[in-house]
């Protein structure tokens, strides 16, 4: 019997504390307008102190598990560059605080792209007949690896976790993955990074101790949207649908600018780029799956609509993915 991947079930999670343009503009030299201007972000939500990755994974994977109507899964896979600590994962975490202790659990680390890395892999698994369930769940507390005094990353960023349920199902049926591209190139590895305590003698300006996220801006942007580009023609080639066939393209929330630039290479109707990033910023590895979960929520996204996800992250890694949006259950 040939199986696949099937999404059962979207959730999101945000963290209470609402950040307005108006909260930075006390702390940074900037404005609403000005922010609104560059990247679209109206707010975002920070954690509390003592509130960590894996309790907001915990609250989105719950809550993706209720909306299936299930109870377990066989498999967690956490996409994460906020990790509780560094070792160990913080998958074993979760699994445990939904009450899934002993099932498989790991980390995936590809910074924005994490989320796809960890649904492709999962998929996988169930494909392989090793889990018939699987939780893929993207969560970041980003606010953490902020520097208080830099303006640039500081009115970006936000906390949150998204959750996705996958079952094993027949192929063809709405909501099978039905094409995924990934792709990598690590001598772009400092356009975004966290140099902590970096190994190698070449640390640039920001020394071999710096705790805090770094990225050139104007770099990103361009290979975020060349590379966005190239995946979401990469999967729709491999499918046989035209940009014309998307009903929606959910691409990582990064910067409203870097979404635009998209949807215009693609020659795709801005119309229909699912946006969420301006109320709750750029979420990283989180940031796919609460789109996927607003589009949801909102009644945007239906059955028989053809979605394709897209993203650019640290590493450098990038990816696509499309299918065909399932009959959801909504609580």
């Amino acid at each position: 019997m040939i199986r696949t991947a099937v999404v059962a079930a979207v959730a999101g999670h945000l963290p209470p504390r609402v950040v307005t343009n108006h909260d930075l503009a006390l702390r940074f030299d900037t404005t609403d307008e000005w922010i609104r201007a560059r990247t679209g972000i109206a707010r975002r939500h920070h954690v509390d102190p003592g509130t960590t990755t894996s309790d907001l994974a915990a609250r989105a994977g719950r809550r993706a598990l209720e909306n299936a109507g299930e109870e377990q899964a066989d498999l967690v896979v956490v996409a994460t560059t906020t990790p509780d600590r560094p070792c160990p994962a913080t998958a074993p975490t979760v699994a445990t605080k939904l009450g899934l202790t002993g099932v498989a659990a790991y980390d995936v680390s590809a910074v924005c792209t994490g989320f796809l890395y960890a649904l492709h892999t999962a998929a996988t698994a169930v494909q392989a007949g090793a889990a018939r369930r699987a939780l893929v769940i993207g969560a970041e507390t980003f606010s953490t690896l902020l520097d208080p005094s830099d303006r640039t990353t500081g009115v970006i960023f936000g906390d949150g976790a998204g959750a996705v349920l996958l079952r094993a199902g027949e192929p063809g049926e709405p909501g099978s993955l039905e094409s995924v591209h990934l792709g990598s190139d690590g001598t772009m590895a400092d356009l975004i990074t966290v140099r902590g305590r970096a190994a190698g003698p070449d640390h640039g300006d920001a020394g071999p101790d710096d705790p805090y996220f770094r990225m050139q801006g104007p770099q990103v942007f361009g290979a975020a949207v060349r590379h966005m580009t190239q995946s979401t023609r990469n999967v729709l080639d491999e499918l046989g649908w035209s940009v014309a066939d998307i009903d929606h393209l959910i691409g990582h929330q990064a910067n409203n600018r870097i979404l635009h630039a998209v949807t215009e290479r693609l020659g795709l109707p801005a119309q229909r780029a699912l946006v969420n990033i301006d109320r709750v910023g750029n979420t990283a590895a989180a940031s796919i799956p609460l789109a996927m979960a607003h589009g949801h929520d909102t009644g945007r996204l239906r059955k028989g609509q053809r979605v394709v996800l897209t993203a650019f992250g640290g590493g450098a890694t990038w990816g696509a993915a499309a299918l065909t949006w399932p009959d959801l259950p909504r609580l």
